[in-house]
């Protein structure tokens, strides 16, 4: 993928170890407790909050948005706020132009190990997620390690296609889609719930799809093998897959997320059309 030298988001939190802060961040431990000592020798609180984070912003070092260079981890972290960027550019154009409103961009926590989120603790064995309490994606660069050492999965568009699949179901929150799902699964036995489950993550895999195709269009991000290496990974981590290395059978009542060969098929889908109405999984059938 094409993207070293590019923007990057300015709605990444990189809470990673030496690294816990946000462009624009509110308060952090180390403000709080200075607000507290001011308050004791009797400063005005917002004018000392204003002071503080004024002080903060100037603090972060770099240029807010733009690439910089450092480690292996840095540099993935830089690449994953570009394609939040590229994210970002795109569902703001779709929804202007297809859907007549304005997109809200999610966040991006970076966390390492573990984290909290609104929708509960946050680790790396949990992988990524996207949290629709606080419109958050979550997201610990060692899954990267996951996909090439575990699933098999290689190159940067493999990752790519992980953020993408997040913001999807960002994507499926604004447009109303998973509030609704997961209102009519907490009325549904647990099979029917599974289906549900299975058609929006499907949905999410078209959707990425279509970022791809318009990234693409908008700003010429893919090179050769880069849609091979997001099949790859969408192959590896569907749930026959997965329950075949982990249990050596399949149960496909049980599946939560799709097949290998229906996250195939759905992005790809989505990367040839680029058109959001060929996407409605939930009237699909079959699947």
């Amino acid at each position: 993928m094409r993207w070293e030298g590019r923007q990057t988001s300015s709605n990444v939190d990189d809470r990673r170890k030496g690294n816990a802060r946000k462009v624009g961040a509110g308060l952090g431990i180390g403000t709080i407790l200075l607000v507290i000592i001011g308050l004791i020798m009797g400063e005005d609180p917002a004018s000392l909050i204003a002071r503080l984070q004024q002080g903060e912003a100037v603090e972060q070092t770099g240029e807010p948005g733009v690439q910089e260079t450092g480690g292996a981890d840095d540099e993935l972290a830089q690449f994953v706020g570009v394609v939040l960027k590229d994210t970002e550019d795109v569902w703001d154009k779709l929804f202007n132009e297809q859907l007549g409103r304005t997109y809200q961009h999610p966040t991006l926590v970076l966390f390492s190990g573990q984290d909290h989120s609104a929708c509960g603790f946050a680790s790396a064995a949990t992988g990524p997620f996207y949290c629709p309490a606080d419109r958050t994606v979550y997201i610990d660069l060692s899954f990267y390690n996951d996909l090439k050492t575990r699933f098999g999965a290689t190159g940067d568009f493999a990752m790519a296609y992980v953020v993408a699949h997040e913001v999807a179901h960002h994507v499926q929150n604004e447009l109303g889609i998973l509030p609704q799902v997961h209102q009519q699964q907490q009325r549904s036995d647990k099979a029917t719930a599974n289906e549900l489950s299975v058609r929006l993550e499907l949905q999410a895999d078209f959707l990425a799809g279509v970022w791809a195709h318009h990234a693409h269009k908008m700003k010429n991000i893919l090179e050769s093998g880069d849609l091979e290496e997001a099949l790859a990974a969408a192959e590896a981590i569907g749930d026959d897959r997965i329950q075949m290395r982990s249990r050596g059978y399949v149960v496909p009542e049980s599946f939560t997320h799709g097949s290998s060969e229906q996250r195939m098929r759905w992005f790809t889908l989505g990367v040839k059309s680029g058109d959001l109405r060929q996407g409605d999984t939930f009237a699909a059938d079959p699947l």
